[in-house]
């Protein structure tokens, strides 16, 4: 049987073309770190100023989670995937071309509300494609195709931005982005039987549902405490990675270690490539062993311990700052078993907006730390700029890695609650 006829070759070949999609994305979104001395100097703008730039992308992004989840569950991940494909790649060429900061922050919140459909479209299809207990497997491998992006939004991007300009390069990539919003047309289907396959043995597949029965889902995941303390946990964990990757951890390290911005992106390249190995690791043992909260815990502790020494130390040793960038990428993917936990508590027509509710929460948190780590930065600022970009403390980092370090506390007790709620979650 052919890829297209075959349906358990054909799942893998639709995920790997959402899974390019999703890695734009990824790519986009945490960009904003080697571009931020280009970006703060373009726009003339502080490092607050910089963080809301780049949180423009998580405000929207957040919002849009639970219309996504209704779209995903209504309209189907093939529609919703496809229009999202289109808005953000129109958003990255736009941005591309702005040339005032207001145009840029408008821009970068278009690449927000399209990219905001893409991870939970995916999730979407991998429940209507995949058994139940391979559900956590394929939850960790597309997030590490956040961390692949993530690695692409390093090294990679600082040498092309270097090599033909910051604008081209997003022009460029905004091209490619629309090109594979066709192919996702083309050749993703909602389920198998829309395919006109045969449906695929122990999957089950989710059926077209009205507006009111998905507003009754909806009402049903809102009810549970389990919700909302997942939502917490994923505000605090997500959102303070994200925002190490994606803004603060190159200037960090820059102005900490005195290295030029292109050898700080291989310390997010690390950070990127804990994402990439973390998430998928965790998802199979938890699908291996049949738990899912315990790792959480475990986790969790070591992403606290990270963080604490950033906060705690004022300029640590550079092997430290690289394994801590590391294992941060590496121990999210504990914490992202959540979906999965969030996931299996309802059925699978429900697999949109309860998946979609939590990870509004974890970019809600993505849009809010960028800019109270950039506050505290700004507050500790003694005047001194290098080409137009303002150089912060030592001090003011530690106090900015203050608040992600009490932010993972607040997501290690989260876990806590749920491996004492949910002890086989």
């Amino acid at each position: 049987m052919s890829l297209r006829t075959d349906p358990l070759r054909r799942r893998w070949l639709v995920w790997t073309v959402l899974a390019i999609v999703f890695l734009l994305v990824n790519l986009y979104r945490l960009s904003s770190a080697v571009l931020a001395d280009r970006l703060m100097a373009g726009f003339n703008t502080t490092g607050a100023g910089l963080g809301t730039l780049h949180a423009s992308f998580f405000y929207i992004y957040a919002l849009m989670q639970l219309p996504t989840g209704i779209l995903a569950d209504r309209a189907g991940p093939r529609k919703t995937a496809t229009a999202g494909a289109i808005v953000f790649n129109v958003g990255a060429i736009g941005f591309a071309l702005a040339q005032t900061y207001h145009v840029a922050f408008l821009s970068r919140a278009l690449i927000g509300l399209g990219g905001a459909v893409i991870f939970i479209s995916t999730l979407r299809f991998c429940a209507n494609w995949f058994r139940a207990d391979e559900f956590a497997t394929m939850n960790g491998l597309t997030i590490a195709i956040a961390g692949l992006g993530g690695i692409m939004a390093t090294t990679p991007l600082a040498l092309a931005a270097n090599a033909f300009g910051w604008r081209p390069t997003m022009f460029a990539l905004g091209v490619v982005g629309l090109l594979f919003a066709g192919v996702v047309w083309l050749l993703a289907r909602d389920s198998p039987e829309s395919a006109g396959l045969e449906p695929i043995e122990d999957v089950e597949t989710g059926t077209t549902l009205t507006l009111e029965e998905v507003l009754q889902n909806l009402r049903a995941v809102l009810a549970e405490r389990e919700t909302w303390v997942i939502s917490l946990m994923l505000f605090c964990s997500t959102g303070v990675l994200i925002t190490l990757l994606g803004l603060w951890g190159v200037p960090y390290v820059v102005q900490t270690q005195g290295v030029s911005v292109t050898t700080a992106s291989y310390y997010t390249l690390l950070g990127s490539f804990g994402l990439l190995v973390g998430p998928p690791t965790f998802g199979w043992v938890a699908d291996r062993f049949e738990t899912r909260t315990g790792l959480i815990v475990g986790g969790g502790i070591v992403y606290v311990a990270g963080f604490g020494v950033l906060t705690l130390v004022p300029s640590p040793h550079q092997g430290i700052v690289a394994l801590i960038y590391f294992t941060s990428g590496a121990t999210l993917g504990a914490f992202t078993l959540s979906y999965a936990v969030i996931k299996d508590r309802h059925a699978t027509a429900a697999s949109g907006v309860s998946t979609a509710t939590v990870n509004g929460a974890a970019f809600l948190g993505a849009a809010v730390f960028p800019t109270a780590m950039g506050y505290a930065l700004d507050t500790y600022w003694t005047g001194e700029t290098v080409a137009g970009s303002r150089v912060y403390t030592e001090f003011g980092y530690q106090v900015a890695f203050g608040i992600a370090t009490a932010a993972i506390v607040v997501a290690l007790c989260c876990g806590l609650w749920l491996h004492w709620k949910l002890p086989d979650g």
